[in-house]
């Protein structure tokens, strides 16, 4: 079965089952090297083949092959599968096929198909992911890149007959590195094949012992693979794509090579260095050279979207391949949908169009993006979405047609499923009906604390899309976290103090900062006044800068001199006491008074997050919830969308940058992937106090609004739940009770699923508010096993602190143990 989330049957909720898209690849970090590396989804051109004569082009478009001459402004589809997407085309010399890869949700096999009479031939099977085909000049061999046997991205070869491939093998054993990497596998990788002309060697991009980026560019004889060399050294990032010129003399690849864009560049087989052939503020990759070796079609995102350009390599004059006329392989229909509020108004919205071809469909202008998991037992193959700027048109084959338009939490998702005539135009209006918390719970604006515009997608993001994003998702305020990637700032250019220019019509853009130290534990650094912290990383291995100082704690003080808040972002996956390599400082951080906020609903687990956070709040550690996706906005494979994971600021009325911040300082919050909760104890709301004489009876109010249904709504005081609503299956609660009180401590509210839903694009529904603090005489009683656990886990840091070579000096170590010392000690005195 096809599905999406705009089918009418995932109304109701779902047990437990998502993973993640392509679980079969064995890497870390997935949503790196799926993004950066895998073939998207998007509605412009993502790759491209020139035919034998130079005259025309056959490239992907839209999860479809097309042909178009290049000078022309028409393009005919060549494929089309059904719950399918088709990728990477690369035609044969002679001109009678094409090789591609083509996507189903389960795996990526390699496909021909026969230019002249049109039939479709698979080539691979297993469901492994098989991408980068590449045909030898000759015509007789296909190398490629497959997953096959061991989840990790190596070369393959085979040769290649009318009957398929014979004599599959890999070019290059599997190689397990001799140096620690964190981003990347342990066993090296070989991505991005291409022949020399002469079909003799094969040039590929690998890593042994290289730490960061995706390696080198090598060149292996195909007779004698011990006959390999390393052409180049360069920080690559998945996609060089080294190709020879036909003449053999030229090595064309795309790298950032240390700036904030791609660009195309040239060496020499010899490895001479590199030179840059394109210039711009914005990407080229993809390239692939003219049989004639005087053009390269590239693809660019110069305009936002991902576009095809040719450009000649003498004077770079670039023609554009546009194609303002279609024909397609099967009837379409045209659909326009005009989104509107409970006010009559049109306003922007998420939307998943789902065809009678089970494929996703959008306006050819759209962002296409891409959920990073779903349910098998519901869905062959993940959600796509776009955001449309209402009204807005697609085309989509004739059919039953599936809805489903989302615009952020406060309004119920809207579903509906049409039959679409050929050639008919149809008009939608889309009313979508409001589901917000009764005012008495607060004034609230909604906040992502944790985004990154730009982090080497697809797209060209830039804060004026970023804006209209957050208007689709009804979000008020994005904070856009500059960090590294490895050795550059995307973002840098636009760190500036105070609101983006582009903020406005209910979008707030503000730029802040990510610390990057995956020793420590990531930081969000919220409200800079002055200047970004550079380096903005440290402990980074097998680097100059592999030393842990500065330590977060050090951090912490910095941003704090610039007036910033700061919080532990994407904190912890499951029960930080079981992994023995924890290096994490957050506890440290929190005894010494340096922690401003956590985020609870984010990339990570928010159970397993939650927990952590129950046991500080226990030991009187009054932490905020805070909520950040951790987006990246301008990738076709997205964890997200924006606001995914967002918080609810309770501002009273200040919603300025000082007004946020010192909302999310005071705690007056929830934090949330879709339930609204509303908590009133006693008259007081999350972040207050409130102050009793001794024991007694608080009276509290809840309420629900949620645009899923929830299967557990509970009152949690001190960790235990004391009160539970619904049993299941609820979307709106409104309740009141009362609750003993007989000591200091914490009451807050929270909802959550047992497993996922698939109209929430996370691992599972979670919602939770802050704490509402009780103060009685006496302070808080003890909880030695909450403080136990914070020494033992520090025990475990600290050993491993002390045991490292590389500080810089050893004021900078003593400084660190101190300080973790202190607040070991002092957790070891909570326990007794």
């Amino acid at each position: 079965m096809v599905c999406a989330l705009a089918c009418s049957g995932l109304a109701g909720r779902a047990e437990a089952g998502r993973e993640p898209v392509l679980k079969q690849v064995d890497l870390p970090h997935s949503y790196y090297w799926r993004e950066l590396y895998l073939p998207q989804l998007t509605t412009g051109p993502s790759s491209a083949s020139f035919t034998p004569d130079g005259s025309a082009l056959i490239y992907s478009m839209g999860g479809s092959l097309w042909r178009q001459v290049i000078e022309s402004n028409e393009a005919v589809e060549l494929t089309h599968p059904r719950a399918s997407y088709d990728y990477q085309p690369d035609v044969a010399r002679e001109g009678s096929s094409v090789v591609f890869s083509r996507y189903n949700g389960a795996g990526i096999e390699l496909w021909r198909l026969d230019l002249l009479t049109g039939a479709e031939q698979q080539l691979t099977s297993g469901s492994a992911v098989n991408v980068e085909p590449r045909l030898s000049p000759d015509g007789t061999r296909i190398v490629w890149v497959s997953t096959k046997g061991t989840g990790h991205f190596n070369l393959s070869i085979a040769d290649i007959g009318p009957a398929g491939l014979r004599n599959v093998r890999p070019l290059l054993g599997p190689r397990r590195s001799k140096i620690s990497r964190y981003y990347y596998s342990a066993w090296d990788h070989s991505i991005n094949p291409s022949w020399s002309p002469d079909g003799k060697r094969i040039l590929y991009v690998s890593n042994p012992e290289v730490a960061w980026g995706t390696g080198d560019i090598w060149s292996v004889a195909v007779a004698n693979t011990k006959d390999r060399r390393k052409v180049l050294g360069e920080e690559t990032s998945w996609s060089a794509r080294p190709e020879t010129s036909p003449d053999g003399k030229l090595v064309l690849f795309a790298s950032y090579h240390g700036r904030q864009w791609r660009q195309l560049w040239v060496t020499n087989p010899a490895g001479m260095a590199p030179l840059p052939l394109t210039f711009g503020e914005f990407d080229r990759w993809n390239a692939r050279w003219s049989p004639d070796g005087q053009r390269i079609a590239l693809i660019s995102n110069e305009r936002g979207n991902t576009s095809l350009v040719v450009h000649d390599f003498v004077g770079g004059a670039e023609t554009p391949v546009v194609a303002s006329r279609l024909q397609y392989k099967l009837p379409e229909a045209r659909l326009t949908l005009n989104v509107r509020d409970e006010q009559g108004r049109s306003v922007p919205a998420r939307v998943a169009v789902l065809g009678s071809d089970g494929r996703t469909a959008a306006p050819a202008s759209s962002w296409m993006h891409g959920d990073d998991g779903f349910d098998r037992a519901l869905q062959s193959i993940e959600t796509h979405y776009f955001d449309c700027f209402s009204p807005c048109t697609v085309e989509v084959p004739a059919g039953d047609t599936n809805l489903w338009v989302q615009r952020g939490f406060r309004y119920l998702p809207w579903q509906q499923t049409l039959k679409l005539r050929a050639g008919a135009e149809q008009a939608v209006a889309v009313k979508l009906q409001l589901n917000d918390l009764p005012r008495s719970f607060g004034s609230f604006i909604s906040a992502d604390l944790h985004v990154h515009m730009n982090y080497g997608g697809h797209y060209r993001a830039t804060p004026a899309t970023l804006a209209g994003q957050a208007r689709a998702e009804d979000l008020n305020v994005v904070y856009n976290l500059l960090v590294n990637k490895e050795e550059r700032v995307p973002d840098i250019a636009y760190f500036k103090p105070g609101p983006d220019p582009e903020s406005g019509d209910g979008a707030l853009i503000l730029h802040s900062q990510e610390y990057h130290t995956s020793y420590w534990g990531h930081l969000g650094l919220l409200g800079l006044r002055d200047h970004y912290l550079a380096p903005g990383y440290s402990a980074y291995q097998n680097s100059p800068l592999a030393s842990a100082y500065p330590d977060n704690g050090a951090v912490a003080d910095l941003a704090h001199a610039q007036g910033a808040l700061v919080g532990y972002v994407h904190p912890f996956d499951d029960d930080p006491a079981t992994d023995k390599t924890l290096t994490n400082e957050l506890p440290a951080d929190v005894a010494n008074g340096k922690v401003d906020y956590m985020e609870i609903v984010g990339f990570s687990d928010h159970k397993s997050t939650a927990a952590v956070w129950y046991r500080l709040l226990n030991l009187g550690y009054q932490i905020p919830a805070g909520a950040g996706t951790d987006a990246m906005t301008n990738y076709a494979d997205l964890r997200g969308p924006v606001g995914m994971n967002r918080v609810f600021l309770d501002t009273r009325g200040d919603t300025s940058p000082a007004g946020l911040l010192a909302a999310l300082k005071a705690g007056r919050t929830f934090a949330t992937n879709g339930p609204l909760l509303g908590l009133d104890v006693g008259g007081k709301h999350p972040g207050d106090t409130i102050s009793m004489g001794g024991p007694g009876k608080l009276k509290f109010k809840i309420a629900l609004r949620s645009p899923v249904r929830v299967d557990h709504l509970e009152l949690v005081q001190d960790g235990h739940v004391v009160a539970s609503y619904g049993q299941g299956a609820v979307q709106d609660v409104d309740a009141v009770g009362e609750v003993p009180i007989d000591h200091s401590g914490w009451l807050l509210l929270r909802a959550w699923n047992d497993g996922s839903d698939p109209h929430v694009l996370d691992i599972y529904p979670y919602a939770t508010t802050s704490p509402i603090y009780v103060d009685l005489p006496g302070g808080v009683p003890p909880h030695p096993e909450d403080a136990a656990y914070f020494a033992h886990w520090l025990d475990r840091v600290i050993a491993d602190a002390s045991a490292r070579k590389d500080y810089r000096t050893e004021r900078e170590r003593q400084a660190t143990i101190d300080y973790l010392r202190k607040a070991r000690d002092h957790f070891d005195g909570l326990s007794h």
